[in-house]
């Protein structure tokens, strides 16, 4: 072979070699630089109960070699959880990218737990020639006992769709509690001046709840265990009036297309009476959740003093719970509870805070127009709706008797009045009951820690 081939075969060999070293050095600074596997938590966790789910979600772009989950705790590891997917040499058998393990952690499942101080561990490892892994660690606590309650209260007197406060105490660790009405929660606050675990829960019994719902106290602590404890209740009935509304063209061309206008969120049925449906059933459920939500915006501690205010020199034209026929042209055209009562006076009355608070909404509210609602703490709020002006803003700290507004016929108002209600925890419950100082000293006052009184 010539002298010139053999140097063109060792370029080529050279330029073979080089290639094949590329190629070589490529896939192997895929492997350096892949990115390890990655590990989701279903939700995140602070505690184990007796019996707590816990799912987790490992992910890998090439494929998942192994996992594995266990517990730490007292210097001893307790598995819980070991799967491997075939053999890192073995690529052309990829084990899977992605999958989600559902795990129960507590002593019902693992008897080697004890109460206190645990870490949660989740290794991953990849089919990547070096390895990759990855780890998620979280520090929990293992509680076996649910959390006690003790009840403070004697015998409570509630009226249906009226309201209630009970006292109770609660053992460390427990992160939050209060009464459980039917599909309703009232959450408790730390009673004024009592010990670190004493807590007080004013609650309703709401309209609508059957009469053979028990109230109960349910706490929760930082493992998430629940319990729950009964205490002595006597529900008195009541009965509810009901009416019958006649609609006319008039109404309704004074009312929907205002409140329309003040709703883009709601689309135009191009017919009137359609469109009063809608804000009369859709709007109006849209409205209670944003007042709903509005009542987590309560302080711990109680901002009122004493009985609150009627709409002075008013008039009662509808009153809590009538249930509501609306009529249009000789046909029942629909149903509504009304949750509150309209108070009439003469045009723009002043309307005033019915107790010392603060404000926390001011502004239109579909059904209701012009809306103000005070927080009086503790998850209690008055709502003043239908407004012509208002007199204060948000973040206002207002006092008893102070002047908030004017009233109006805005929303769903078919003349000049005051729409008003109590509230809690975004629930309607009657008003008459905090208009009278008599309740307020047989039903509140006695459930207060001896020695406090509400500022």
């Amino acid at each position: 072979m010539s002298e010139s081939r053999r140097n063109e075969s060792g370029k080529i060999k050279l330029i073979l070699l080089l290639f094949i070293v590329g190629i070589a050095a490529f896939f192997l600074w895929r492997e350096i630089s892949a990115a390890p596997p990655e590990i989701r938590l279903g939700r995140e966790i602070k505690g184990i109960s007796r019996s707590t789910e816990l799912s987790f979600t490992a992910t890998d772009r090439r494929s998942l070699l192994a996992l594995s989950f266990s517990i730490e705790q007292g210097g001893e590891t307790i598995p819980i959880l070991s799967e491997t997917y075939g053999s890192r040499w073995r690529f052309w058998e990829p084990g899977p990218k992605e999958l989600t393990r559902q795990v129960r952690l507590g002593v019902a499942h693992q008897e080697q737990l004890r109460d206190g101080a645990a870490e949660l561990r989740i290794e991953v490892q990849n089919k990547n020639w070096f390895s990759s892994r990855a780890t998620l660690t979280r520090d929990v606590v293992v509680r076996s006992v649910p959390p006690r309650i003790d009840i403070l209260s004697g015998l409570l007197h509630v009226n249906q769709a009226g309201s209630e406060m009970v006292h109770y105490r609660v053992s460390r660790h427990t992160v939050s509690s209060g009464v459980r009405v039917g599909e309703y929660f009232f959450p408790g606050y730390p009673a004024p001046g009592g010990d670190r675990d004493e807590r007080l829960a004013l609650f309703a019994f709401p309209y609508g709840v059957p009469a053979d719902t028990v109230p109960q106290v349910v706490a929760r602590d930082d493992a998430e265990n629940e319990s729950s404890a009964s205490f002595p209740f006597r529900l008195l009935t009541k009965n509810f009036r009901s009416r019958e509304l006649q609609i006319s063209d008039r109404f309704l061309q004074a009312t929907v297309p205002s409140i329309l206008s003040h709703t883009p969120e709601l689309t135009d049925q191009g017919d009137l009476l359609k469109n009063y449906l809608m804000v009369n059933g859709q709007l109006r459920e849209s409205n209670r959740a944003k007042i709903a939500e509005l009542s987590k915006q309560t302080a711990a501690e109680f901002l009122w003093q004493g009985s609150f205010l009627q709409l002075m020199n008013s008039a009662v034209e509808s009153q809590f719970a009538d249930a509501r026929s609306y009529w249009y042209q000789g046909k029942q055209v629909d149903q509504q509870v009304h949750l509150g009562f309209d108070l009439a006076a003469v045009r723009n009355t002043p309307v005033e805070a019915s107790n010392a608070g603060r404000v926390v909404f001011a502004e239109y509210l579909g059904i209701f127009g012009n809306t103000i609602i005070l927080d009086h703490g503790f998850g209690l709020q008055s709502l003043y709706a239908h407004l012509h002006s208002f007199d204060v803003g948000v973040g206002d700290t207002v006092r008893r008797g102070q002047t908030i507004g004017k009233t109006g016929s805005t929303g769903l108002a078919g003349g000049d009045h005051l729409h008003f209600t109590m509230l809690l925890a975004g629930v309607e419950v009657n008003p008459i009951e905090w208009w009278d100082q008599r309740w307020i000293e047989q039903h509140i006052l006695p459930k207060m820690p001896a020695g406090q009184v509400m500022r």
